[in-house]
């Protein structure tokens, strides 16, 4: 099985690829989601019929989509930005496109690229986190997918760290991704430019003197030339994600942490604040060997690569 064709599936955008199983990406398309939830089903497979026709030796299907997704890699239980509630992927993209297909959330699919191809590729148990809007995450142990007895295992961006804290999107209160994601970034610094605009200028002039839509781009860029309240941000945000990367660490005890999305981009202004945050957190003292703490190198091709893999197994 040479080949088979990767679907990620986000918000805003259809992509999917072929791939081979190197991990290296032969062909690409691209479409916008659409906005109703059937139509997107259409727009997976009129993407996958695309790829078919250059290359028409495709085996199979990989389809990573946001949400909870069975155990069995066939239905989307729920996927809040797309509103897929019990929808059976497989099933209608094989009807669709004569392929076999396994469908697998998308941020397992992206930790699975990194460590078949990417920044884990030599070790047998890591965790990915990927620091975008919220915080989303895949875990592989013993060298295997980790998903747990019902599929939806790996949704650590909603470990509760603070008890009756910020409301989140799932619903709870206190989840992790509303202090260690982008959001949490931009309101570390929306909050601080607006209670101290003297101390904060350098990031208000960035956005036009208006604290209130300070965006993340505007605080890493500020950061970068050493503003001290901008750093003060990336400071609390790696204190954030060092503790609860202590708390995965304490559980699943793995060699590497891989981080990755958009926040990542940032390179060692997040990572090596996160690095020492982790360290510090750890529980065990010196005897405790210590995982160590990556950039994940396979950028937006992750989950294209994770899901056309996932689809070999």
């Amino acid at each position: 099985m040479a080949l088979t064709i990767g679907v990620d599936v986000g918000g805003t955008k259809i992509a999917a690829g072929v791939v081979d199983e190197s991990g290296e990406i032969l062909a690409k398309t691209r479409v916008p989601t659409p906005a109703d939830p059937q139509w997107a089903v259409d727009a997976i497979a009129q993407g996958v019929r695309e790829l078919k026709e250059q290359f028409p030796d495709v085996a199979a299907v990989g389809v990573g989509a946001p949400g909870f997704v069975n155990r069995d890699r066939s239905t989307v239980l729920m996927a809040p930005n797309i509103a897929w509630e019990n929808e059976p992927l497989k099933q209608r993209v094989e009807e669709l496109t004569g392929l076999e297909t396994v469908v697998e959330n998308d941020a397992n699919c992206a930790a699975w690229a990194e460590f078949r191809f990417g920044a884990a590729a030599e070790y047998e148990d890591m965790v990915l986190i990927t620091v975008g809007t919220g915080i989303g995450g895949g875990i592989v142990l013993d060298g295997r997918l980790h998903r747990g007895r019902f599929g939806v295992a790996g949704e650590i961006g909603h470990l509760n760290m603070v008890p009756d804290g910020l409301e989140c999107g799932c619903g709870g209160h206190g989840c992790w991704e509303q202090y260690g994601s982008g959001r949490a970034l931009r309101r570390y610094g929306r909050e601080r430019a607006a209670a101290d605009p003297i101390a904060g200028k350098r990031m208000l002039d960035l956005n036009d003197g208006v604290a209130e839509t300070i965006r993340g781009i505007h605080i890493t860029e500020a950061a970068e030339e050493g503003d001290p309240l901008a750093l003060s941000c990336y400071a609390e945000l790696a204190d954030w994600l060092g503790r609860g990367m202590a708390d995965l660490a304490a559980l699943f005890d793995p060699a590497v942490f891989v981080l990755g999305g958009g926040v990542s981009d940032s390179g060692n202004l997040l990572l090596d604040p996160v690095a020492a945050s982790f360290e510090k957190y750890l529980t065990g003292g010196p005897a405790r060997p210590r995982a160590h703490v990556v950039l994940a190198s396979m950028g937006s091709a992750s989950g294209i690569a994770g899901a056309a893999d996932l689809a070999r197994i």
